[in-house]
């Protein structure tokens, strides 16, 4: 059930979120002190540029963060997540996998790059929703869902996903 708010308006921020896979295991960032979710573990990813499709994005985010090169991404979902007391989606996280890649990772200014087998993924150390999604994206699902986190995000409120 969604928390009630009072409503506050602001602009919504659409970002992508990459979940390179090779057989079993997933390939995480753990992002940098002072970015983002700055010491959580997911999957490389950024805010869309103006005129980028969320796909051009995933690609582009891919390869500045790890140097990849990701040949087919499919999209999975997207995720509407809600900071605190407002009316619009805080963020619209568009969530990708790809299996098919060229080169090695390079960690580079926004995080620490590590392989997880997917039975070991660190969901302690993830955004709280990422259990929720994640296992739905490795099974090749689509779902799209909502998330009320309270104001500095630190604490998920509520949620509904969907399968699509």
């Amino acid at each position: 059930m969604k928390p009630n708010y009072k409503g506050n308006k602001q602009m919504t921020t659409h970002a992508t979120v990459t979940i390179l896979m090779d057989n079993d295991r997933v390939l995480l960032q753990r992002k940098t002190q002072g970015r983002f979710g700055e010491g959580k573990w997911n999957g490389p990813g950024g805010k869309l540029k103006p005129g980028e499709t969320p796909e051009e994005c995933a690609v582009r985010e891919v390869m500045e963060e790890t140097g990849l090169r990701v040949r087919d991404i499919q999209l999975h979902g997207a995720l509407k997540h809600y900071f605190g007391d407002v009316d619009e989606p805080t963020w619209v996280v568009y969530q990708f996998a790809a299996t098919d890649y060229q080169g090695n990772p390079k960690e580079g200014e926004e995080g620490e790059l590590r392989w997880f087998p997917v039975d070991q993924i660190p969901y302690e150390e993830m955004w709280q929703d990422d259990e929720h999604w994640l296992p739905l994206l490795l099974e090749g699902k689509r779902f799209e869902g909502e998330f009320y986190f309270n104001e500095d995000a630190t604490e998920l409120l509520d949620y509904s996903i969907r399968e699509k």
